[in-house]
This record gives structure tokens, sequence and C-alpha cells, in this order.
């Protein structure tokens, strides 16, 4: 098994402070990052989606016919990706359709 060695220098003498770090110690860390890493994965979006944002805009357009004025990527409510699209109608008025990145179904 290995041996773990930390050296440190003590600010007032000027000596070598020796400290060991346990396998257990190193076991627990390495079992930490596994966690943090997995957690982010989780809660990050994926760097890609089901649906593109040209899609998004297509979709969006047949349900709420007018110029699409924005298309951002964000998290829904219940932590899914969707896509929000802003779109001007021809009365005018600007809708907000949201819809599921993965399946492209409207929210």
């Amino acid at each position: 098994m290995p041996n773990f060695a930390l050296s440190r220098r003590n600010s007032v003498g000027g000596s070598i402070a020796s400290v060991e770090a346990t396998p257990m110690l190193t076991r627990h860390r390495a079992m930490a990052s596994a966690a943090l890493l997995l957690c982010l994965s989780l809660l990050l979006p994926p760097a890609w989606a089901a649906v593109s944002r040209e899609e998004a805009a297509s979709i969006a357009q047949r349900i709420a016919p007018g110029r699409v004025l924005d298309v951002e990527r964000g998290l829904h409510v219940d932590n899914r990706i969707v896509w929000r699209i802003k779109v001007l109608t021809s009365a005018g008025e600007v809708r907000v359709v949201v819809l599921d990145a993965e399946t492209g179904r409207a929210r």
C-alpha cells in the first residue's frame, strides 16, 4: 500500500513539518470528487439537444404565426431543458412559446 506524505515549511522556524495523508483520506477525496462530478453532470444541461435552435423557431412559428424575435435555451421549473421562443404576432402581441428541447413538444 502506498504511503502518501505531504510536507509543509513552517513559517516560524523554517523547519519542514511532515503530514501523513492516509489512504482512507485519499479515498474520501476521490469519492467526494466523483460525487461532485456526478451532481454537476445531472444539473448542467447537455451541450446538445435533440431539437436544434432552428427547428425550435420553426415549430414555434407553426404554433404562433409571426416573426421570431428571440430563441434561448434554459431550464423549466421541472429541471427539463426547454427552448423559449419569443414570437411577434401580426396583432402586435409578443407570445412566448416554450418547447421541450428533447421532444419538441409545446409545454
